[in-house]
């Protein structure tokens, strides 16, 4: 079986390996994903997830691109631009709860479908926003749908591939999804003097990410369901008949497999809320995954959103601003390709220390940058470092809980980021108009030496776990 379910397909004949596995009990599905090599199934599924992500990165960073733009269009003050830049993050909260637990009880596919068409359809009509309201409004519901875009993403990629080769795998779906940063700046820098048809620039970009998600969603359609979940749901056949059809694939194109490892004996879970989290067992892991996605969005999203009003607030002008801005971006899909190469080298746990730190210092150079190439060669920097640290966070989020409570418990702590996120235009513009870009980088960096602290003090190291740990 690939990628697409063929309604009606007979079942491919069972691979050497599936035959004989079959004389007796099949072992779970997830030591037998465990030994396959990529195969060409693991490499379209990488591909389709990073397609959604991609539109994912480009909503999260649009309203800051066009934040200048939108309130000169609207004569914002200052309460409806922090508005209009939080609305967004805070539809995103809601949504990574909600969907993050919809893709636990019924399926990673289907909350999928549900947050990729909740995004298109209300991403379009804040392309026809008449005032400040109707685009706040429908940036908010947008919002809820993409909301759980990473966490599941990143759910489904640990529980699909190999244990050993999910970071890296993984960091290609995310090298793919941060093209959609730079993407967002450079059609802005495009569209913005133009009306095509009349119509604004900026709403162009709209209609952009909304047509884009719509083409994503009709690809997921033909997604096959997560084999770790369906197992963990009680549904054996549909599990086996699709880890079967992969252990087909692998035989066909050459590879021979090895036993599967005996399966983790792993201890019952009563579901993602607060008292499972906060139980001996996982406790020193959540807290951990709070400080990290409630603090490290203060660098990476802080900068994506207002990188253009530092700029501003430099003295430059709204076309420059965004030129420079779409020039940083560039280090987001970098940053995210270099992490591809290091990501099974070293340990994840590391590789989140050390980019967080780099990441304060890049900020800092930053702040006080004030020529245009010093500018753009800390921007670069800042967003290439923090694509090495978001694209190793994003897996190293998915290894701390099992597969019954990955999405709902990746997606509470997902949605602290959004929370976060959401406030930072209410935290952080103040600082920068109160105390200018220095200060505010300061906030920044102390955010980020409290992220690489707590996760070297409670962070446990994955890298090589299998996905069905107990």
């Amino acid at each position: 079986m690939s990628i697409v379910q063929r309604a009606g397909a007979a079942p491919a004949a069972p691979a050497p390996q599936a035959v004989e596995a079959a004389a007796g009990e099949k072992p779970g599905v997830g030591p037998r994903m465990d030994r396959l090599p990529i195969t060409p199934t693991h490499r379209r599924l990488t591909l389709v997830i990073g397609i959604g992500l991609f539109f994912d990165s480009f909503d999260n960073n649009l309203s800051g691109t066009i934040a200048k733009v939108v309130q000169t269009e609207f004569a914002m003050d200052g309460t409806a631009l922090k508005l209009a830049l939080a609305s967004a993050f805070l539809g995103q909260f809601f949504g990574s709860i909600f969907l993050g637990r919809v893709g636990d009880r019924f399926g990673r596919r289907r909350a999928f479908m549900i947050n990729l068409g909740l995004y298109s359809f209300f991403t379009l009509l804040g392309a026809f926003s008449p005032n400040a309201a109707w685009l706040i409004v429908t940036r908010f519901i947008a919002g809820m749908g993409i909301g759980a875009e990473q966490a599941l993403s990143d759910c489904y990629l640990s529980e699909t591939l190999p244990a050993n080769k999910r970071g890296r795998f993984t960091a290609w779906a995310y090298t793919i999804c941060f093209c959609g940063v730079p993407a967002v700046g450079f059609a802005a820098l495009w569209l913005v003097p133009l009306t095509p048809l009349g119509i604004d620039g900026w709403r162009w970009l709209f209609v952009l990410g909304a047509l884009g998600a719509a083409v994503v969603w009709i690809l997921r359609r033909g997604m096959v369901e997560s084999p770790r979940w369906l197992e963990t749901r009680g549904r054996h056949a549909e599990a086996d008949r699709i880890v079967t059809a992969m252990e087909n694939e692998a035989v066909a194109g050459g590879a021979k497999l090895a036993e599967p490892a005996p399966a983790p004996k792993r201890a019952p879970t009563r579901g993602a809320g607060l008292r499972e989290l906060f139980s001996p067992r996982f406790r020193r892991r959540t807290v951990m995954l709070w400080v990290l996605c409630g603090l490290s969005v203060v660098g990476y999203y802080g900068f994506g959103s207002l990188a253009p009003l530092v700029l501003g607030a430099k003295g430059f002008g709204v076309l420059e601003s965004i030129g420079f801005a779409a020039m940083s971006y560039l280090g987001y899909p970098l940053g995210s390709l270099l992490s591809v190469p290091i990501m099974e080298r070293v340990e994840r746990r590391m590789l989140v220390m050390v980019s967080s730190l780099l990441m304060a210092a890049c900020g800092m150079g930053f702040a006080f940058a004030g020529s245009a190439p010093v500018i753009v060669a800390f921007g670069m920097a800042f967003t290439l470092l923090s694509n090495v640290f978001s694209t190793v966070s994003h897996v190293y989020l998915a290894e701390q809980y099992p597969t019954d409570i990955r999405a709902g418990a990746s997606g509470t702590a997902y949605s602290l980021s959004k929370l976060s996120a959401a406030a930072i235009p209410f935290a952080l513009l103040p600082v920068l108009d109160a105390a200018g870009p220095v200060w505010l980088f300061t906030a920044v960096a102390l955010a980020m030496v409290t992220v690489a602290v707590t996760v070297r003090l409670l962070g446990p190291r994955t890298t090589g776990v299998s996905a069905d740990w107990g």
